[in-house]
């Protein structure tokens, strides 16, 4: 029934108006959801969300929608196959998408596109990758109407990181860093190897390149350039072309330091004829993204509230001319995520995350006050991408049913296009739905919880609690199953799993997410205690069988919960997670982020609240088994954090283990350490929460049964292709 409808939504005919095309689709879509909700109530299923299936998972990363509103071209984040295809990151696909649903691939299979655009008039799209025999990213264009992808520009032995066309596609302005002279590389094999920490970071550079417009073909003259770099202070980061083509916004930081970006910023209009600064807005804090409106009169900027802001999350508007920066949503009890001015019409359209939902909603210069388009319950939104009518708008959005895909939005009518895991329709899902509650001292704490799949009401279920990091982040009532979070998968496995969103968490307002300040595991992490036991206190989990999990600050708190807070706790799995908040401050990239928006201080003002904020600091007390994993290569969350809890664990006599990932940073990016991660989460939680083992589970995984299975089950599947070719 549900492959019907879906059916019935790509061939039905659309001579209806384009409201009534939308409704159409949306109403199908809603109704092929319940009876697919009633089927899964209604029959056993022996499909369930597993480990394999979860490693699968595709979803979109980019949406653009064309000049006319026809197309939107968008970016498919396709897994590599485990056991089978070399490791590595996901693949990235180009597909189109036009307003019936109806899909196209453009460049597909083993390939990594990023960075979509439409040329001015619609006929081609551009994109970043690197593509056959490349050695450095180039920029690449490809027609909507046919034929292959073709270089357009390169700069000589430099990767492209980043492009933007002007409107009548005259000018292209590039960011990249300088060629490394070629003796670099040489003297490297000679043994020549040493480092100078932090200064031999190179600065990105801006470069505009002249273009002809009317030549379709690739711009062949224009490949392996070696153009110069405009003479601008500091790194670049960002750019964009103002309207009429004459100015560019450009976005700069003092180094090409992370700590930098993250607090030393700014944005500028520059001539484009002469390359000098004409304005530079003074903002404080943390700088997101910037755009001119359409008319060129003013500035959208997503900033910072202050230099103690954790987040951005606060709209400003700014005039081009005179460069005064005004906050656009004061006192907005919310956080705006992403934003683009409408073409022809003099106001901006923005996305907000307000608790654990999100609006679409525009805003007019001159007003703070705002009209929500889409409102909360919807889907979550994430990207936005307006057409040059205005009356399309291309968007990337999730829902508890599905990870992200690209809904269509005309007027109030909005509809999903793309459908990247065909067989998710086909499972079970569990319900989920956001609480909140009263924490000890009265704040309003809350967050997201997903059922067990086949809970029964009056029973007790094991609850995996997962902490986000940050802690300037929040967790949103969408999609919420990932290789580190448990979501769907456990509940498929009878486990309560809930997302708390603590104090300090976004999307509540600045001075929520400021409640956590100056106090490093205090009253935030009290709040993980009082929800659990709010769970506990309705019936629904099982006080001996908590666990705990979390990544980065959630990975703090996962320690935290191991040790300080141990008697709440059966069982932790800590992720990329800080062990010492001392020996953190002198290991980490952003120093400075957490001195301004997070401690509030530095270690050596209060030596000794700094170590009492430490889990290792309670190791001795510890009675929580706690498995720590972290990428080797972590700069945020150096690795020697894990090895100091291990050991402070270890040396103790408490239950623990410690697993490295070679070659991944903060958080696991490739596919074979996101698959294995998941197996060791799960079955830690499962050791001891479902099957109350007082023994560790066996340190290997079950990788050579199942490569051996994989391998053969790829050949069968082989032989049998070719037979039927």
């Amino acid at each position: 029934m549900y492959k019907a409808l879906i059916a019935l939504k790509n061939t039905v005919n659309f001579q209806l108006s384009l409201v009534a095309k939308l409704s159409l689709i949306y109403s199908v879509i809603s109704c092929s959801n319940v009876i697919a909700e009633q089927l899964n109530t209604t029959k056993q299923s022996t499909t369930l969300f597993t480990a394999e299936k979860l490693a699968t998972l595709q979803s979109i990363r980019q949406a653009q929608v064309s000049p006319s509103g026809e197309f939107v071209a968008f970016i498919r984040s396709v897994p590599r196959e485990i056991y089978i295809e070399k490791n590595g990151k996901n693949w990235s696909e180009l597909y189109l998408v036009d307003n019936h649903g109806k899909e196209r691939a453009f460049v597909t299979g083993k390939v990594n596109i990023n960075n979509i655009q439409w040329s001015a008039d619609g006929s081609l799209i551009y994109f970043l990758a690197k593509m056959k025999n490349d050695e450095f990213t180039a920029l690449y264009q490809i027609a909507v109407d046919g034929g292959q992808a073709q270089q357009a520009i390169a700069l000589k032995d430099t990767n492209i990181s980043q492009y933007t066309v002007n409107r009548d596609n005259s000018k292209i302005a590039l960011l990249a860093k300088k060629a490394k002279d070629k003796s670099v590389k040489k003297l490297k094999e000679l043994g020549f190897k040493a480092e100078v920490f932090e200064e031999e970071l190179s600065n990105q550079f801006l470069y505009v390149i002249n273009i002809n417009p009317s030549d379709k073909s690739a711009l062949a003259s224009n490949k392996s350039l070696s153009p110069q770099a405009w003479d601008i202070k500091g790194s670049v980061s960002a750019v964009r072309f103002s309207p009429n083509g004459s100015d560019l916004l450009v976005k700069t930081q003092p180094t090409p330091l992370i700590d930098d970006k993250y607090m030393k910023s700014k944005w500028h209009i520059v001539d484009i004829a002469s390359q000098e600064i004409k304005t530079t807005f003074v903002t404080e804090g943390k700088l997101g993204a910037a755009e001119f409106s359409y008319d060129g009169k003013y500035v959208a900027l997503l900033g910072a509230q202050d230099q103690h802001d954790p987040a951005l999350g606060r709209l400003y508007i700014a005039n081009a001319n005179s460069g005064n920066v005004a906050n656009w949503l004061p006192n907005f009890n919310g956080h705006v995520s992403d934003f683009e001015w409408a073409n022809s019409r003099n106001e901006l359209l923005f996305i907000a995350d307000i608790g654990t939902q999100s609006i679409i909603a525009n805003i007019k210069p001159g007003s703070s006050d705002y009209t929500t388009v889409i409102d909360v319950g919807s889907f979550i939104a994430s990207n936005l991408s307006i057409s040059d009518s205005d009356k399309t708008v291309a968007i990337r959005g999730n829902t508890a049913q599905h990870p992200n895909e690209v809904f269509l939005l005309r007027g109030t009518q909005h509809a999903r296009l793309t459908y990247s895991n065909a067989w998710l329709t086909d499972l079970p899902l569990a319900k989920q739905e956001s609480i909140t509650i009263q924490a000890r001292d009265g704040i309003e704490v809350g967050g997201v919880l997903v059922y067990p799949l086949n809970y029964k009401e009056g029973q007790r279920y094991p609850l995996i609690m997962s902490v986000h990091g940050g802690p300037e982040s929040h967790v949103k009532d969408g999609w919420l199953t990932g290789y580190a979070s448990p979501g769907q998968l456990a509940a498929a496995q009878d486990y309560l799993v809930f997302y708390p969103n603590y104090r300090g968490s976004t999307g509540q307002g600045v001075n929520y997410s400021k409640l956590g300040q100056n106090d490093y595991a205090g009253k935030e992490f009290d709040d993980l205690v009082d929800l659990k036991n709010h769970l506990v206190n309705i019936g629904l989990a099982d006080e001996k069988k908590v666990g705990i999990t979390g990544g980065s600050y959630g990975g703090y708190a996962a320690a935290w919960g191991a040790t300080k807070l141990t008697k709440h706790f059966a069982a932790s799995v800590m992720f990329v997670g800080i062990a010492n908040q001392l020996s953190k401050f002198g290991t980490t990239d952003i120093p400075n982020e957490m001195h301004l928006v997070h401690a509030r201080s530095y270690p050596w003002e209060k030596w000794q609240w700094y170590l009492e904020r430490s889990p290792i600091y309670w190791a001795k007390q510890s009675k929580t088994p706690l498995l720590i994993m972290h990428g080797k290569a972590d700069p945020r969350v150096h690795p020697a954090q894990s090895l100091e809890m291990y050991r402070y664990m270890k040396v103790h006599g408490k239950t623990v283990r410690l697993v490295y990932y070679p070659d991944e940073g903060h958080g696991n990016k490739r596919a074979a350490a996101k698959y294995d991660y998941n197996l060791r989460l799960m079955r830690w939680m499962d050791n001891y929460l479902k099957h109350g083992n007082k023994t560790m589970p066996s340190p290997d995984l079950p990788h050579q049964i199942n490569l051996k299975q994989y391998t053969k089950a790829s050949v069968t599947e082989h032989k049998e292709s070719t037979t039927a070719d």
